[in-house]
This record gives C-alpha cells, structure tokens and sequence, in this order.
C-alpha cells in the first residue's frame, strides 16, 4: 500500500446501500487512500455502519447530507470541500459493487501521467448484465457524442472516473442540473465543451443480484426522462460550441 496521495483523492457517493457499502469502501481502502465517501441522506443504517468504520480507517472521510439531494450534488459537496484541502483530483467510485478496485490505481496513475484530461471508465459487461441497461445506455452516448461531435466520450454514464477538479468544479457552478443522476453524462459534454480531452480505459463492470446484496437507485422512467431533458438542454446549447468543437475535430 502507498501513502496517502495528497493529490487524488477517491470519493464513494452512497445512498442506502446498505452493508454493501462498507464492503466498497474496505477493499478500496486496501488500494488507495484516502477516501471520502459523502453520505447522501441515507436512512437505512449503512451511516452508522460508516461511522463505525471510520473509527478504524484514519484516511476514511464522511460528508454527510441532512437529506437526499443526488449523487452529483453529493460530488460537488466533495468537490468543493477536496479543493479547499489541495487536492487537484478526484475519482469516483459508485457505492454498489458496479465498479471494481482493483482499476482504482491504473485510472489514478494515467491521471498522474496526463493531469489535465478526464479519464472516463468504459464499461466492460458480463453476459448476465441487464439487457435493458446496457442498450438503454447506448441512446445516451449516441446524443452525448453528437453533442461533442464524437470527441472521445465513450460511456456517457459510467461513473468510474477521474476529474481534473477545477475544470469541474467550473462546470458545476455553471448549471443548475447535474445534481442527480444526469451528473455523469452532463459533466463529460461540458467538460469537453471547456477544451478538455477525455482519455478512456476499458474496465469490468458487475451487476450484483438482489441475493448478492446488489441495491439499484436507478429508476427507469425518473431517470430516463431527467435524461431526455438533459439531452435537449445539452443539444441546444452546443451550438455555441460548434465551431471549436469542428476545429479540435476536424483540423
């Protein structure tokens, strides 16, 4: 194990995943530190399960929210605060087994070795991952590559990724949205829109069943339509962003 980095910090948004979220937080614990996880009003006791780890793990952080605000505003609390602290970087890490550990150095070190890009996840399914899921997901990246004219985006809502963080700290105190579950997708166009280059590495992803403790968030109709506004919003303000985005592309 390193030392702690005082650069790259990782952060675990969760919200009621119960004690499958201290499983997420120990193994990344034993590959990366530190570790902030921001508690996003949970009510199902996997809080207290966190404080309890925390009492042990001195490089584990909790943020916590009164009350369920979204997995994006959770990261801009993270956001906020890691800037405060020096750091320059964060990865984010789902709190539901999706996105596997073991990856945490590799994305870490390509962001060390090109500091000023976003390193995106692309997602690597098993055959037993939700068919629905996975072709649901391939509308998102066809808009959100259209509106970068394909620039290098290419899982629009993985959420396994590193951020430069005052590019993004810019992009959310631009727009009132990617506060819930539109905040992967709409942070990775606009991070583009901004001149930043996207980096992609391949990684496995997992669904666990409701046997193995998996917990889903995703509500399909919601966050379906909170996407299709978010795509019509991104759409039409692109525009401005064309002839740039025609000359990185093309020239």
């Amino acid at each position: 194990m390193q030392k702690p980095s005082a650069t790259h910090l990782l952060i675990i948004p969760t919200y009621n995943t119960g004690k499958l979220v201290i499983n997420v937080v120990s193994e990344a614990l034993k590959v990366w530190q530190p570790i902030w996880v921001v508690i996003d009003g949970s009510d199902d006791g996997s809080a207290e399960l966190l404080e309890e780890l925390a009492l042990s793990e001195p490089q584990l952080t909790l943020l916590k929210h009164p009350y369920n605000r979204g997995k994006g505003a959770a990261i801009y609390t993270a956001i906020q605060a890691a800037l405060s602290q020096g750091y320059t970087h964060i990865l984010t890490m789902d709190a539901d087994g999706q996105h596997p550990s073991h990856a945490i150095n590799t994305f870490m070190a390509k962001s060390q070795q090109y500091p000023e890009s976003v390193i995106l996840g692309r997602p690597l399914f098993a055959d037993d991952a939700p068919a629905l899921r996975v072709n649901g997901r391939k509308v998102s990246n066809f808009w959100a590559n259209l509106e970068t004219l394909w620039l290098g985006i290419n899982d629009s809502l993985f959420g396994f990724r590193v951020y430069p963080l005052k590019p993004l700290k810019k992009v959310m105190d631009s727009t009132q949205f990617a506060r819930r579950f539109d905040f992967d997708p709409e942070v990775a166009v606009r991070l583009v829109w901004q001149g930043i280059n996207p980096i992609n590495i391949d990684v496995p992803v997992r669904y666990l069943s409701p046997e193995q403790g998996g917990i889903s968030q995703f509500r399909y109709l919601r966050d379906n339509s909170l996407l299709t506004w978010m795509h019509i919003r991104l759409f039409l303000g692109f525009i401005p962003y064309l002839p740039a985005l025609i000359k990185r592309r093309f020239f």
